[in-house]
């Protein structure tokens, strides 16, 4: 039955809260059982080595079943963090995730035989012991696996993730644990013309794991492309799936789902580039204050105006936030929408803000946007939603422009190394900008996000910068 919103195991959302928040995110409770199930296997490994030293050699194994423990445990751990031990599969299948962590504790004992043997260490690495308590540990894993069930079910429901479906004239579709909601009652049309559609589409993801969209054959590009830069794991309903052929499909409640967008970057790869962003902008924000300060005074002594321009532009899964930047043209003369691209030579820039624009230093205002979470120190640069590249929106020249978007916009990109910044007065000028966004979101490392960093320096100073 189609509805509002519906609520998932224990994951409603409140009474009277907004109308397109469908359900509160499940991603920290999802850590939450990571980080559970993660210290229960390490109690588990110690409380199995211990008792493996204490049957093997008595009260004093015990102690020596302590040590065994200390050594077994990074690799364990490491084998582990990269088996899928800990991830949305172990979760949603207990049985699946006991395999894995038994395969990474097997994988520890052989490694520690294997150690111990070219070192000569028997003398001190009981053997014995070390294989009775891989077994024990083996046993406590399995044990403590099978209880913490009980503790996923009580932080994540009965689901671990937030499944949407919305209907939009297609076949009906019935699965367990979805919210099911109606395109036409919450206003949800697939127009990649009309930015402020795109805003509430990204409004009504909020905290939804995965979205399958229901609609006619017509429809399902339209679509397609509306969730290629949500940020979400993105599936088409098409009974016809090897005949249309995507990134992927599965066959779900008896219907042929085809795969049509994936989120970028995993919670490892997300919290990784996060880490970088709040480390590194937050320390130049600190050395840069005074800067900033000074340059802010010097801002408003030039012609009595505000300091700051912020300025709505599209953001992560297509949403709109405030951007920040040192204003470099005068109050009367401004664009608030960024309809016209600053020109060589641009009457509306005050002398301040010529210098400002050329060294890249009105862009530093964008560090406190990285610090808060709107962007990151590497990505798509944001645009303002006016963009054009003579009479055509931004979106008109390229429809896989939305695309950008599934990541959070960035200070600098690869783009931006590449020279591609400045105005665009031909649409070759956005479609190398967008080909380099596009190259950035499907090969991602964090040694990359560093290196364009460490390049971004060679680019501050550039001829396009006006």
């Amino acid at each position: 039955m189609n509805a509002p919103f519906a609520p998932i195991g224990n994951a409603a959302a409140e009474p009277g809260s907004d109308p397109l928040l469908l359900a509160p995110s499940l991603e920290r409770r999802r850590l939450q059982s990571y980080l559970g199930i993660l210290l229960a296997d390490i109690v588990a490994l110690f409380a199995g080595f211990v008792l493996g030293g204490f049957l093997y050699l008595g009260q004093h194994g015990a102690f020596h079943g302590l040590h065994l423990a200390q050594i077994a445990l990074p690799v364990f751990l490491t084998v582990a963090l990269y088996n899928g031990s800990y991830s949305l599969m172990a979760l949603q299948a207990t049985w699946r995730g006991i395999q894995r962590a038994q395969v990474a504790l097997a994988l520890s004992w052989a490694a520690a035989l294997f150690f111990a043997f070219y070192t000569k260490a028997s003398a001190e690495f009981s053997r014995g012991a070390f294989s009775i308590g891989v077994a024990m540990a083996g046993i406590a894993i399995f044990v403590v696996r099978m209880m913490m069930r009980d503790f996923v079910a009580w932080r994540c429901g009965d689901h671990v993730i937030n499944q949407l479906v919305i209907d939009d004239g297609g076949p009906s579709i019935e699965m367990d644990g979805t919210i099911h909601v109606n395109a036409a009652a919450l206003g949800l049309v697939p127009s990649l013309d009309d930015p402020h559609a795109l805003d509430r589409f990204g409004l009504v993801l909020r905290n939804i794991d995965r979205v399958i969209v229901s609609c006619a054959p017509e429809r399902r590009q339209a679509w397609s492309m509306m969730l290629k830069g949500a940020n979400v794991d993105g599936e088409v309903l098409n009974d016809d799936v090897m005949r249309l052929g995507a990134h992927g499909a599965r066959v779900a409640a008896g219907h042929g789902l085809l795969t049509v967008s994936t989120g970028p970057l995993g919670m490892r790869a997300r919290a990784m580039k996060r880490l970088l962003d709040l480390g590194l902008a937050g320390l130049a924000g600190i050395i840069l204050l005074p800067f900033l300060l000074l340059v802010a005074l010097v801002i408003r002594l030039d012609d009595g105006g505000p300091a700051l321009f912020a300025q709505r532009r599209t953001g992560r899964a297509n949403r709109f936030f405030r951007i920040y930047k040192f204003r470099t043209m005068a109050v009367s003369k401004g664009d608030s929408d960024g309809e016209v691209s600053a020109a060589r030579d641009d009457e509306r820039v005050t002398r301040i803000g010529r210098f400002l624009r050329r060294t890249s230093i009105d862009e530093l205002p964008q560090l406190f946007n990285v610090i808060v979470g709107d962007m990151s120190l590497v990505g798509p640069r944001p645009h303002a939603i006016g963009s054009q590249v003579g009479d055509k929106p931004f979106w008109e020249v390229d429809r896989r422009y939305w695309q950008r978007h599934s990541l959070k916009p960035g200070l600098s990109g690869l783009a931006q190394i590449r020279g591609y910044r400045g105005a665009t007065d031909q649409e070759s000028d956005l479609v190398d900008r967008l080909q380099s966004d596009l190259e950035y979101l499907e090969g991602w490392t964090i040694q990359r996000d560093i290196k364009i960093i460490l390049l971004t320096l060679r680019v501050l100073v550039h001829d396009r910068a006006f």
